[in-house]
């Protein structure tokens, strides 16, 4: 996983600072979604991923914006877990996934090919 930690180039963030994919993999089209199990807020995946150079930003009173040059997220938090959707560079799901257990955290991931499709599927 040595991309883990790549820092977003300027030219990826919009102006607002949102977090935008790599332009040569905008177009993925893959998306990914899951559920944090027994977190309140994304605060500490946010914080976690940004020690590794991820962009990120606060996107309401809970939730947060994360990403990097292969993945874009959002986390919201719904009662006692931690939404999260976005998109990503298929062959990185695992990498995602590892990223997840290896900060100690109980999650379940999907990803989603361009047509809906369920591709990959990840529990930790």
């Amino acid at each position: 996983m040595a991309e883990e930690g790549g820092r977003l180039a300027p030219e990826w963030a919009d102006a607002d600072h949102s977090v935008r994919l790599a332009p040569e993999r905008a177009d993925a089209d893959h998306s990914v979604c899951g559920v944090l199990h027994g977190y309140r807020d994304g605060h500490s995946l946010a914080e976690r991923l940004g020690c590794l150079g991820w962009q990120t930003r606060s996107s309401s009173w809970h939730g947060y914006e994360v990403g990097t040059d292969w993945c874009e997220l959002e986390l919201e938090p719904d009662a006692q877990d931690v939404l999260l959707n976005g998109v990503m560079t298929p062959h990185r799901f695992d990498d995602l996934a590892a990223l997840l257990t290896r900060f100690g955290m109980t999650y379940t991931l999907e990803l989603y090919d361009e047509n809906g499709n369920s591709v990959q599927e990840s529990h930790g």
